[in-house]
């Protein structure tokens, strides 16, 4: 099963309500007591996050945390890397493999293009997609948040005003 690290996870949620807050400064504490989650966790994935530049830290009595730039131009990706390194599914797939039999080895190419698809993936969504601060239409019909397709009509059981 492919799936990120709870730490990855957690640290989406932090810099998520960081982004949700772009113009205040967050002491440690305060984004632990916001997320809910615990203050050496946060501590420890805040100084990751800053080491990999995702977020500024200012020291001194009226100091904390706030992203370093725009949740739009932060991406999944650089949010994963920050947190478990540089991504790669398999050993041969990373920038420095130390793959013992990556020269004969016939499943290689496949994998690396798998891993390539998945990082552009990562790579086009945004922090601010991931917390909901700018979505994107999943197709034509929904280029206006809340409209429904063509044809679209609701169950009977759902209630419209004047029913």
């Amino acid at each position: 099963m492919l799936r990120i690290s709870k730490l990855t996870d957690y640290g989406t949620v932090i810099l998520a309500f960081l982004a949700a807050n772009p113009h205040e400064v967050h002491t440690a504490s305060a984004v632990a007591e916001r997320t809910r989650l615990g203050l050496p966790t946060v501590s420890k994935l805040l100084k990751s996050l800053h080491r990999a530049g995702l977020v500024a830290s200012t020291r001194g009595s009226h100091g904390g945390y706030e992203l370093a730039r725009s949740a739009r131009e932060i991406t999944a990706a650089a949010i994963v890397d920050a947190i478990e390194g540089p991504f790669a599914l398999t050993e041969c797939s990373g920038k420095h493999s130390e793959c013992g039999i990556e020269s004969t080895c016939g499943v290689g190419h496949a994998w690396q293009r798998v891993n390539s698809a998945i990082h552009q993936a990562l790579t086009d969504v945004s922090l601010a997609e991931l917390a909901g601060l700018d979505r994107k239409p999943k197709g034509p019909h929904e280029a206006v948040i809340g409209l429904h397709p063509p044809g679209f009509r609701p169950s009977r059981s759902v209630r419209t005003p004047g029913d």
